[in-house]
């Protein structure tokens, strides 16, 4: 199992200075990757950018670029610059994002999100093998049939024959596409625990395109606090955990609280949301169950921390993407120190 880690947002707690420190001590450490997110503040192919600067060797991975953010196109153009800045490092997540971001911000309806992913990421596929542009679909019409377009190909070559594409998706029809049509998948908030459970969607979409998922990538984000104060811990995990939970879509659609209801949390995940919608968010982070807490993340003592990269290396994980939850730079670094350690130790 190798090592990833994710920097998040720009401009939430880390400096540009800050995210380059992390890519050059990942790399130190024998990371393999490093990842950027993007949701209505910094992009994150720029700060990929950036960071291929300042690298030499880790991947680079966008978790994620935005589909209704970009034109199929252009994330194709973008993930070959990036792979050409880079001498062939890009890692392409893709995903949804959510309708109050993809309708409120991009202005593009959140509708068939299904046959819309599968019909972006072939156009990028077409796009990034240097093949004229010609698609005809449901969601996607190159070039317009209407007007004066014309069947146009990518100047630039990518430096890897074929940049890696994953998906970062949730709930049964979408992660199965993943299996279907991807390269790997970028699971959040995934428990170890329920390896069987996730991994059925993906095994019935392998078998739907008459593909095996030998090579196929599992890549879950975790987020992490090693430490003997492991209520310290658990508490630094809640903010997050409750936003997901409670506050991340609406009260009909929230893929986050379905995902930790289908773990045996239904109760909870149901009064995390009518507390976080109600504006009680202290009371919603602290409605968060430890168990919840532990099944999704990396808390706690050394040994205990190293179970759970334990849990996560037997459960096919192919890259491990780790967060630490610390408000102070050196101890972020410290804790990748101490996880590259320990996962060291697992083998």
């Amino acid at each position: 199992m190798k090592l990833g880690v994710s920097v998040g947002y720009w401009g939430l707690g880390l400096t540009a200075a800050d995210q380059l420190d992390i890519a050059q001590s990942a790399e130190a450490l024998g990371y393999d990757s490093i990842w950027t997110a993007e949701a209505y503040g910094s992009d994150a192919a720029t700060v990929l950018a950036w960071l291929a600067a300042g690298t030499s060797r880790i991947k680079l991975g966008a978790g994620i670029f935005q589909i209704p953010a970009r034109s199929a196109a252009m994330t194709a153009m973008t993930a070959a610059t990036i792979d050409n800045l880079s001498g062939g490092r890009m890692i392409l997540g893709l995903g949804s994002s959510g309708p109050q971001v993809s309708e409120g911000f991009h202005g593009v309806r959140f509708g068939k999100q299904l046959q819309r992913t599968r019909e972006y990421v072939a156009v990028v596929r077409l796009a990034l093998s240097r093949q004229k542009i010609e698609f005809h679909g449901e969601t996607l019409e190159l070039p317009l049939p209407d007007g004066p377009g014309k069947a146009l190909k990518l100047t630039i070559r990518p430096v890897q024959e074929q940049i890696p594409i994953f998906l970062a998706v949730l709930g049964p029809k979408n992660v199965a596409l993943a299996g279907e049509i991807a390269d790997g998948w970028l699971p959040v908030f995934f428990s170890p625990e329920h390896t069987r459970a996730l991994r059925a969607p993906l095994e019935e979409g392998a078998a739907r395109a008459a593909r095996s998922l030998d090579g196929f990538r599992i890549c879950p984000s975790v987020n992490v606090m090693i430490g003997d104060d492991i209520e310290n811990a658990r508490n630094a995990m809640r903010p997050v955990l409750a936003l997901y939970v409670g506050g991340m879509g609406s009260r009909e659609q929230n893929f986050y609280n379905r995902l930790v209801s289908t773990y045996g949390f239904e109760k909870a995940a149901q009064e995390v949301q009518e507390l976080y919608l109600a504006g009680k968010k202290t009371e919603a982070m602290f409605a968060l169950p430890d168990e919840l807490i532990d099944l999704v993340s990396i808390v706690g003592p050394r040994e205990k921390a190293k179970e759970k990269i334990r849990a996560f290396r037997d459960a096919g994980v192919d890259t491990l993407i780790v967060w630490p939850v610390m408000p102070d730079h050196d101890e972020r670094k410290e804790q990748l120190r101490i996880v590259a350690e320990l996962a060291n130790e697992v083998g």
